[in-house]
């Protein structure tokens, strides 16, 4: 379809973060076709949408998430993190079912419309059915292997599903990696090393998202979680770590020397009692920093609202400075670092180009009123009451409330519940 924006405010995020009043953007397909003053012109358009004052701007990019732990919402709460593992997740993982992983999968991506997030770099198993719910609904996924273990036939796996869902569909792509240093014996890290070095591909890794887990790694190697995989040549070719709670100054040298990116998940390390991560002292070292909510067993929403404002609030706290990261830096890490650390350049701002993956914020709620610095209160004071249109390739996937995806979310609803009796611990 041609659509139409026009009658509101603009947040391109395509160079200076700000907000313009008298600009238009034109969809072409899948494609930003236009972005700049009305103007008269033969375009034909199926619909124009008067947004009536309210912000139109880029999506949020998830840029960590477990999309079908759904199933474990509300599950295994109120444990640290290693038990909560290992005596909850794991066990009920151990049971899951590759069909089960369709829906549960779907459920999460309706969370993700409500929340305005327009992609998500998602580790889980059973990649198909999350890559056949994505495309199913029209939504946008970067899949990254999540190996562990000591069966080196799962690196073989991991290098086909690679090859596989980079060619799969333009709404999919694919990244390298494995759970964590704790989770894969030295010969897998090894052999996915190899594949990367192959590749020329970055890696992304769980990396020091408890202090445990540090601390364990130190006794067994001598070496820290991002030296003893830097050891290896992981991260050769840069790549990406979530959580990063945990980090030495040699670790930020690394980042920085690689060129691998932090990716944050505040409120995953909150409920878990992980830590802060540093994020301002990475951002001001020059690390690279992204946004994720974690999976909804640890987090348990899908809300990059609530990640937004957790983050830059826990910075103050842990820098005990009220200026510490600054609301228009975590928004950028929600949107363009976002998408440009899951290699989603094509997406990371709005421009004549760019893919048309883009979100109306409706201004006229108590919330966002008055309208003193619209941006910063979508960190401070925004919500997902807030999201009014969400678009993905061109599409408009969710409205007012109202899903368009080929799949019925009563449907959805129905089938997850019944699913959900099969898994017990």
């Amino acid at each position: 379809m041609n659509i139409r924006f026009y009658n509101g405010l603009i947040c391109s995020m395509a160079k200076k973060i700000e907000i313009t009043s008298d600009e238009e953007i034109w969809v072409k397909e899948n494609k930003i076709a236009y972005l700049g003053p009305a103007k008269s012109s033969d375009f034909k358009f199926d619909r124009e949408i008067d947004l009536k004052g309210n912000l139109l701007m880029p999506g949020f990019k998830n840029a960590h998430a477990h999309s079908a732990m759904t199933f474990l919402r509300s599950k295994a709460d109120d444990l640290p993190l290693m038990d909560w593992l290992n005596y909850k997740i794991f066990p009920m993982e151990a049971k899951l079912k590759s069909e089960h992983v369709y829906y549960f999968s779907l459920l999460a991506i309706l969370e993700y419309l409500t929340s305005g997030i327009t992609a998500v770099m998602d580790m889980y198993f059973f990649q198909d059915e999350m890559v056949k719910a994505s495309i199913d609904v029209g939504f946008r996924s970067v899949i990254v292997s999540g190996t562990c273990g000591e069966d080196l036939n799962c690196v073989k796996k991991m290098e086909q599903d690679y090859l596989k869902f980079n060619k799969i569909h333009e709404l999919i792509s694919a990244l390298i990696g494995f759970h964590a240093e704790y989770s894969n014996s030295n010969e897998m890290l090894k052999c996915i090393s190899q594949v990367a070095q192959k590749h020329k591909a970055p890696v992304f890794t769980h990396n020091s998202e408890s202090k445990r887990e540090v601390d364990d790694c130190i006794k067994k190697s001598g070496m820290t979680p991002t030296e003893y995989l830097n050891s290896l040549g992981l991260f050769d070719f840069g790549g990406g770590c979530f959580h990063c709670v945990h980090l030495s100054e040699n670790d930020f040298e690394i980042f920085k020397q690689k060129g691998i990116a932090a990716i944050s998940c505040p409120g995953s390390n909150c409920k878990l009692a992980s830590g802060i991560a540093p994020v301002s002292d990475m951002l001001n070292f020059g690390i690279k920093v992204a946004l994720g909510t974690d999976g909804p067993a640890s987090n348990n929403a899908l809300d990059m609202f609530r990640e937004m404002f957790t983050v830059t609030a826990l910075q103050k706290i842990r820098n005990a400075d009220a200026a510490s990261l600054d609301a228009i830096k975590v928004l950028e890490m929600a949107t363009k670092f976002g998408a440009r650390v899951m290699g989603l350049e094509d997406c990371d701002s709005l421009a004549p180009g760019k893919l048309a993956d883009l979100i109306v914020i409706d201004l006229q709620q108590p919330n966002m009123q008055p309208l003193n610095n619209v941006l910063k209160n979508l960190v401070y004071s925004g919500s997902k009451q807030n999201v009014k249109l969400t678009m993905i390739n061109g599409r408009i996937l969710y409205e007012n409330g109202v899903f368009n995806v080929s799949v019925d979310p009563e449907k959805i609803y129905k089938t997850v519940n019944e699913m959900n009796s099969y898994y017990k611990n």
